[in-house]
Parts: structure tokens; C-alpha cells; sequence
């Protein structure tokens, strides 16, 4: 249910508001925007009666929502989410890039492929630390090792780190990461979801691999009812009948979410084609349909990569791809 407030209420009957919502015990979600404020209820609301709030004074109209997401719905939040993250800030008129190695395998590589990213124009250095694998016996990572190896490039470049958890219980090891990842294989493991909700990092939510957009936004919703708020959404191809690509991106799925959410949406195209030389055709389509960033996969030697080499590009790829990124971003009239 979303309350929407008549122009400049008093402040003593919207405390009056608010006290009588949470003995109702609902949580409040509070947007003020030029004209209105708007206060989003969270809960279950099923039992609450419309007009017992029409009839306060200082509410224009009381609306129930209809969608089972609430906290990420923009009938709560008009507006764009914007999240500051280090020296920039995703959702607003800026475009971001976090690049980096599937896997931390080594100071070396993460560090040269660090360098590499920030001097192409990257915002944000990714790096996996923990790797959820198909195969028990492939490579599952450096975990608290490739977390300390983050760090050091972190260190050496300045770039904000983003890198994925597996399991609540490894929380304490992510105290220093800017940017906590959950990956598809764990959108609905709602335990974590229920955890991280308790943090005050920002989260990059990616899309499960078979499941909808209604589905996508009930696990930030999860995230959100904890009380953290700062979600970006990442699209990163769905599995379909088609066996020529990894996985097939649902470019769709940024302007949909965009009209049901308020949440930021980046596009991984190296997961969603799983082959290096379609990373560029299909960011290019990610900036056209208006996501708010990318996630690229960039290593300095994919042929020896220890994990998901084939969609990697190198230094070199990458450097002329943000050439072409910067131009098409300034021309929708952003900054990189």
C-alpha cells in the first residue's frame, strides 16, 4: 500500500502518520519528491482498510499495490535508486564498467589485469574469490586468500572491489569489499538474501538462470525488507533451447525492470554469450536499451585462464571496447 501526502504536510502529523503505521506493524519506505511525499507500507497490509487513511487530512489518496514486490517497486519510489560506490555513483547520468578476472588466481594477475581496467576507464574492479562450479573437481577458488589478493589490487589502483559470496556464514570475510555479488546459482537462497539485508554494503543481485522478472525483484525484495536498500540488478542471460551461446541475454529485461523497479540494472554480456567476440555487439545493445552499466570479463592470459577463459577478453580487446563504449555514452549524454 503506498499513502500519497497532500503538498507541505506538517511535520507533527506526519510523525503522527508514522507512529500509528508502525503499531500497526508495518515498516515504512519514505520518498519525497518535488510536489508529494509518498509513504510506501511493507508488510501485510491485507488486513489494513484504504480509508482509514483517506480520512486523515493530510492524505491526498491511499493505493494498494498490487505486485508482491513492494520495497523495489517504483509506484514506492519514483524516482531512480542511486548508490554511491567509492569515487562514483551507479543509477544516476553515470555509466559504469566493472571489469576484471573471472577467478583471483594470482597477486600477479589480479594486479596486472587491475591496472589494465582502471587505465581503460573501468569504475570497478571484479574478481572472484569464492566460485560456485558445475564440476566438484573444477577450480572453486582462493576464498579469504583471493578476498586479500582483491584487496591489494584495491590498494594499488584505487578501484572499488565487487566480488560474489557463496554462504552467509563467510560475511565477516567481505568487511572491506565495496560491492558484494550474489550469483545466479544463489538468487534464491533466501537465507543469504535474509543476511545481507542486514548489511550495509551494496549488493549486485544477478538474475537466476531460468527465472522471471517477478522472481528477480522478489529476491532484491528479500534484500530489501532486511533494510538494505542499495541493490543493483544484473542481467545475465537466461537458459533457453539454444545451444550456440552459453547462456541468451534477455535484453528486454532492462527497460521491463526499469518500469516495475527503481533499482539500478547493469548487463554481464560475457556471461550471457559465454564467447568472447560477442561481448562487444552485446554491450553495445545494453548501453542503446538504457542499462546503467556493465560487468566484463577481462584477463591478461584467457588461454590459461582457471575459470571461464573462452569469454574473456584481454587488455588490449577490453581497451578498445571502452573506446567504443566512452563514445556511445557520451552521445546519450552521460559520463564514464
Amino acid at each position: 500500500m503506498i499513502l500519497i501526502l497532500k503538498s507541505n504536510p506538517e511535520k507533527n502529523k506526519v510523525d503522527d502518520l508514522l507512529n500509528r503505521i508502525d503499531e500497526l506493524g508495518l515498516k515504512t519506505h519514505i520518498s519525497e519528491g518535488m510536489s508529494h511525499t509518498i509513504i510506501g507500507l511493507i508488510g501485510d497490509t491485507s488486513r489494513i482498510h484504504i480509508d482509514m487513511f483517506e480520512s486523515l487530512e493530510i492524505v491526498e489518496t491511499a493505493q494498494r499495490v498490487s505486485e508482491s514486490f513492494k520495497a523495489a517497486n517504483r509506484k514506492l519510489h519514483p524516482e531512480d535508486t542511486v548508490i554511491d560506490i567509492g569515487a562514483t555513483s551507479v543509477g544516476s547520468n553515470v555509466f559504469n564498467v566493472v571489469a576484471g578476472p573471472c577467478s583471483v588466481e594470482s597477486e600477479e594477475q589480479i594486479i596486472e589485469v587491475a591496472k589494465a581496467v582502471k587505465a581503460s576507464g573501468a569504475s570497478m574492479l571484479r574478481g572472484g574469490a569464492f566460485k560456485p562450479r558445475t564440476s566438484p573437481y573444477a577450480f572453486q577458488g582462493l576464498h579469504g586468500e583471493g578476498i586479500r589478493l582483491l584487496l591489494e589490487a584495491k590498494k594499488e589502483t584505487g578501484l572499488p572491489i565487487v566480488t560474489e559470496i557463496m554462504s552467509a556464514s563467510d560475511l565477516d570475510l567481505f568487511a572491506d569489499v565495496d560491492v558484494i555479488q550474489v550469483g545466479a546459482r544463489n538468487m534464491q537462497n533466501f537465507e543469504l538474501l535474509k543476511e545481507l539485508g542486514h548489511c550495509d554494503k551494496p549488493i549486485l543481485l544477478k538474475r537466476g538462470l531460468a527465472n522471471t522478472m517477478e522472481e528477480f525483484l522478489m529476491s532484491a525484495e528479500y534484500i530489501m525488507a532486511g533494510g538494505n536498500q542499495n541493490i543493483i540488478l544484473c542481467e545475465r542471460g537466461i537458459r533457453t533451447f539454444e545451444t550456440k551461446t552459453r547462456n541468451t541475454l534477455d535484453i528486454s529485461a532492462v527497460p521491463m525492470l526499469k518500469k516495475l523497479s527503481h533499482l539500478p540494472v547493469f548487463i554481464d554480456p560475457s556471461h550471457a554469450a559465454g564467447i568472447s567476440w560477442m561481448v562487444e555487439p552485446l554491450a553495445k545493445a545494453a548501453i542503446a536499451i538504457g542499462a546503467d552499466g556493465l560487468m566484463i570479463e577481462v584477463h591478461n592470459n584467457p588461454a590459461k585462464a582457471l575459470c571461464d577463459g573462452a569469454q574473456s577478453l584481454n587488455p588490449t580487446q577490453f581497451d578498445e571496447l571502452m573506446k567504443d563504449i566512452r563514445r556511445r555514452v557520451e552521445f546519450e549524454g552521460k559520463t564514464i
